[in-house]
Formats: C-alpha cells, sequence, structure tokens
C-alpha cells in the first residue's frame, strides 16, 4: 500500500488535478517499514476526473503569451485555442512563404481545374431506368426557373446545396458496404467524398459573392431534407439510377453555368474580382473574376457528369464499382 507520505507527495505533484487522463504519472515512493527512499518505481492509477478544464488552461496560456490570432477561416473573434490534449493545429505556408489563411481546406488539396473537358457530352436516355433519371431531373428544373430566374448567384447557392448530397450519401453507402463484405471499394469512397467536398466548395465560393434571403435559407432546409432522404432510398434500391440522377443533375449544372457565363459577358451581372478563397483553391491568378470562377466550376460539374454517368454505366454491365478504379486524384 501506499504510505501516508507518498500520498501526499502525490497530492503535492499533481495539484489541482486529481490524476491525468492523458498520461500514467510515476513517483518514487518510501519502501514500508524504511525511512529512506526506495529504487523502485510506482505507477498511479489513471481515474477520476481533472479539475483543471481546458478552458482555463487556455486562459492562463493567453495571458503568458499575450494571445494570438486565429488562422483565417478559424476562431472568430481572434483568441488562440489550446486544447488540454496537446493538439495543436500546424502552421502551414504558401509556396512561397506566406502564411495559409484557410482551416477548411490545405495548400495540397488546391488544384487547377481541366478546362479541355468536354462540357457537350450528354448520355441519350435508352432504358426505363435512364428515362426516369432524365425525366425527374428535367422536371425538377422547371420550378427552378420559375423560382430564381435569372438571379444565377443565389441559383449557384441553391444548386450547390443539393449537388453536394449524393456524393456524401453514396460515399457513406459505400463505406458501410464495405465494412459489411470485407472488400475494398476500389477507391470509390474517396472519389465520392471528394465530389461531395468539391461541391461544398462551390457554396462556400458563391457565398462571397452573394448571400442568400431568409426565405432561400428556408428552402435550402426543406429542399435537402427531401432530396437528402429521397436520394438516400434511390441509391438503397437502385445505384446505377442514383447515379444516373447525378449525371443528368452535373447536365443541368453545366448548362447553368453556361447561362450564367452569358449573362456576366453581357454585363447583367457585374464581374467582381474573385473572392480570395476561390483563387487559393482553384490556384488561379491574383486579378482573376467572377468569370473565372464560373468557369472553373463548370468544369468540374462536367468532372462530376462524367464520374457519375460511369458509375451508373459499370453498374449496367452487372459490375459492382470496386471492380473498375475510381477516378480519384482530379481534385
Amino acid at each position: 500500500m501506499m504510505s501516508r507520505s507518498a500520498t501526499t507527495v502525490a497530492r503535492s505533484v499533481l495539484g489541482g488535478r486529481n490524476f491525468s487522463t492523458a498520461a500514467a504519472t510515476v513517483f518514487r515512493v518510501p519502501s514500508e517499514g524504511s525511512q529512506k527512499v526506495s529504487d523502485k518505481w510506482m505507477r498511479l492509477p489513471v481515474l477520476g476526473t481533472r479539475n483543471a478544464s481546458t478552458v482555463a488552461l487556455g486562459e492562463k496560456r493567453q495571458k503568458e503569451e499575450g494571445g494570438g490570432a486565429a488562422a483565417g477561416g478559424g476562431g472568430k473573434d481572434g483568441k488562440e485555442i489550446v486544447s488540454y490534449w496537446g493538439i495543436e493545429p500546424p502552421k502551414i505556408t504558401k509556396e512561397d512563404g506566406t502564411e495559409w489563411r484557410w482551416n477548411c481546406f490545405r495548400p495540397w488539396e488546391t488544384y487547377e481545374a481541366d478546362l479541355s473537358i468536354d462540357l457537350e457530352k450528354h448520355h441519350a436516355p435508352v432504358t426505363f431506368l435512364d428515362k426516369l433519371a432524365y425525366w425527374t431531373v428535367k422536371s425538377l428544373r422547371y420550378p427552378t426557373d420559375i423560382f430564381f430566374q435569372r438571379r444565377y448567384g443565389c441559383r449557384a447557392m441553391m444548386l450547390e446545396t443539393v449537388a453536394a448530397v449524393p456524393g456524401m450519401v453514396g460515399g457513406l453507402l459505400l463505406h458501410c458496404k464495405s465494412l459489411r463484405r470485407f472488400e475494398h471499394s476500389g477507391g470509390w469512397i474517396k472519389a465520392l467524398l471528394e465530389e461531395a467536398e468539391n461541391e461544398r466548395m462551390h457554396l462556400m465560393t458563391f457565398m462571397e459573392v452573394s448571400q442568400p434571403r431568409w426565405y432561400e435559407r428556408a428552402l435550402v432546409f426543406a429542399v435537402q431534407g427531401v432530396f437528402f432522404n429521397a436520394y438516400f432510398f434511390a441509391y438503397l434500391v437502385s445505384p446505377k439510377l442514383a447515379h444516373r440522377v447525378v449525371g443528368y443533375l452535373e447536365e443541368e449544372a453545366i448548362h447553368s453555368y453556361t447561362e450564367f457565363l452569358k449573362e456576366l459577358d453581357k454585363g447583367n451581372i457585374e464581374n467582381v474580382p474573385a473572392p480570395a478563397i476561390a483563387i487559393d483553391y482553384w490556384r488561379l491568378p491574383q486579378n482573376s473574376t467572377l468569370r473565372d470562377v464560373v468557369v472553373v466550376v463548370r468544369a468540374d460539374e462536367a468532372h462530376h457528369r462524367d464520374v457519375n454517368h460511369f458509375a451508373s454505366d459499370i453498374h449496367y454491365q452487372g459490375h459492382e464499382l470496386n471492380e473498375a478504379a475510381a477516378p480519384t486524384g482530379y481534385h
């Protein structure tokens, strides 16, 4: 047993914290029946709770160091976030040595869009499921045209809140399938999650250009709730139908962004400077404009169109997705 003197030593060392939840603490303790300190070490149990909170430690550190500004896209109040668990955000710089301002993506996740991609490609619906997917998407376009008319900035935001859902749903279901069957996904989980993240970055970019109104935000809640559950069910029943629907959605996205470009060229929409987040994400020149952003976003949509039509074709030919290597690495 630990003697009373050893317990006192332990309490004095631990201070305001009963026992560490991060690592076991080791003390030298006196042997029983002896006033001398023995050479054996005793490991105290990792139990109990800690009294010193992360917030308190953070405030103490800020007082000692004078506080610190968070990186762009991080804390809103400029306070440094200190973790009791020893997790510190890495300090990242650009190639030119300047500080990286974004927390939502890293320099190695940036890329240059493939502007040579064919924008005119179209999958002609032949089978019943193809026609069902095609006319479902076409029927969704008409209320969108009526609601947004030529407000293409808000239309783009609404489009991206929907377009970012299929990749996440598909990736989630493939992930669970991979776990159930104890097999690899052929890279398709990564490919679909990359698609979802890319679509979300489109939304974050257009949020810098146009702010949605309150009723448009409410519409996003309703549409996303319905579409998520509908696509989830469709993917469970027929992945080839689900991917074909997304392929046609991306074709409509290409059309919408082409119309967006026409309005910019006519001067009906102001060709403002490109948001800083877009310049860094797509590695655009510093003098880029909104038109340059729309061009690269349209190229992304064309890539998603090809990937989803390809995924649907794999299923139509009687194969599983993991039998064909996924087109990863574009984003």
